[in-house]
């Protein structure tokens, strides 16, 4: 983080903290201001086309016997932060945070936190009430994410050079933090980006070395997408002006992986406007592939209760009422079964790098 920006994110701190002193020098019951988080405070921005969170606020008051507790357990998290930030260049994953910070209060025989649970949402208060990202705060998000392909980057704070088209079968892994001081891109010859939602289907489009022939960045985030996958590819196409095309599976669960990079979620609506990217295509999977692609009979399996349950909530968000997902969705409910990225590979081990992705994007056989 630079130093300008650290310097900011520690004003909004101590800001914070003065205001709440002088609260209680003025016998006020001392109070924080939080934004909403719940879908009842979520939208749709139409013209924008991302997730946002609204302006309604939450009061959490010290003087109040079901918040005391809470207001106490951020303020303590805030006052950490900001040693933490102070400390220039080390970091905490939130799990550590949660460790770090867990101690029992003295004098009675109750912990400050018992898990998780309590220190995640507190962070995503932070983030909403400073308006800053966990990264700015020296937090690290895991990532799950791998990477291959035509571009190098430069790790600033290890000052090395990382080329992702050396890093061999494993691929390289997406950083923690991949914002601009962290993290410079080099070089890069790619065309587009390629989103693939599951590991597997990245392993096999790597050994095939697919990224090569078709001089593309290939990423997964194995399954839904960590932060630090949605950051980085959002990076990838507002600064090198790259097109991106997600590849899930025939599901109502590959179809939400794809609306979260390209509207963002609802759980994190605060974080849409830094990660979205509505310029995103959907490549596939799409129902009229079972035909197009001779799509094997065995390779379809029975929607579940949940997949039906999900489907019909997809089909109520603002941001699938455009008619082609309306028809995506209609048919796939109709269809009651669902097919995996790796039925491509039953047809042949090569189908999927060989005929099916190049097939689509030539013919820019995208969903919108």
């Amino acid at each position: 983080m630079k130093k300008s920006e650290q310097k900011q994110v520690l004003e909004k701190i101590e800001a914070l903290g003065r205001e709440i002193l002088k609260e209680i020098e003025n016998k006020e019951n001392p109070k924080l201001e939080i934004p909403i988080r719940t879908r009842a405070n979520i939208y749709f921005d139409e013209k924008e086309q991302i997730i946002k969170i609204g302006d309604k606020k939450a009061e959490r008051y010290f003087l109040n016997t079901a918040h005391a507790k809470k207001f106490m357990q951020t303020l303590l998290i805030l006052g950490y932060l900001k040693k933490l930030i102070e400390k220039e260049g080390r970091t905490l994953s939130i799990r550590q945070l949660f460790y770090v910070l867990r101690h029992t209060i003295p004098g009675l025989k109750e912990d400050v936190f018992n898990s998780q649970d309590e220190t995640d949402p507190i962070i995503e208060d932070i983030e909403v009430m400073l308006d800053v990202l966990r990264e700015n705060l020296n937090l690290i998000p895991t990532p799950k994410g791998v990477i291959a392909g035509p571009l190098v980057v430069y790790d600033k704070k290890f000052k090395q050079t990382i080329d992702y088209t050396k890093q061999g079968a494993a691929g390289g892994a997406v950083p923690a933090i991949v914002e601009a001081d962290a993290l410079e891109f080099k070089e890069c010859s790619a065309k587009y980006v390629l989103v693939v939602e599951k590991f597997a289907t990245w392993n096999n489009l790597n050994e095939a070395k697919y990224w090569d022939k078709e001089n593309c960045i290939l990423l997964t985030g194995k399954g839904q997408a960590a932060r630090a996958e949605r950051r980085l590819v959002a990076r990838l196409a507002h600064e090198l002006k790259l097109p991106v095309y997600v590849f899930t599976d025939l599901d109502a669960a590959g179809y939400y992986i794809y609306s979260v990079y390209k509207y963002g979620s609802m759980n994190l609506a605060f974080l849409s406007e830094k990660s979205a990217l509505p310029t995103a295509k959907f490549l596939g999977f799409q129902m009229k592939d079972i035909k197009q692609f001779d799509i094997p009979r065995r390779s379809w399996i029975k929607q579940t209760k949940w997949d039906l349950k999900r489907l019909k909530e997809l089909k109520g968000y603002p941001w699938f009422q455009k008619k082609e997902w309306k028809k995506e969705l209609n048919e796939l409910e109709k269809f009651k079964y669902k097919i995996e990225q790796d039925a491509l590979v039953a047809k042949h081990i090569d189908f999927m790098a060989k005929e099916y992705l190049p097939t689509k994007i030539e013919n820019k056989d995208f969903l919108p």
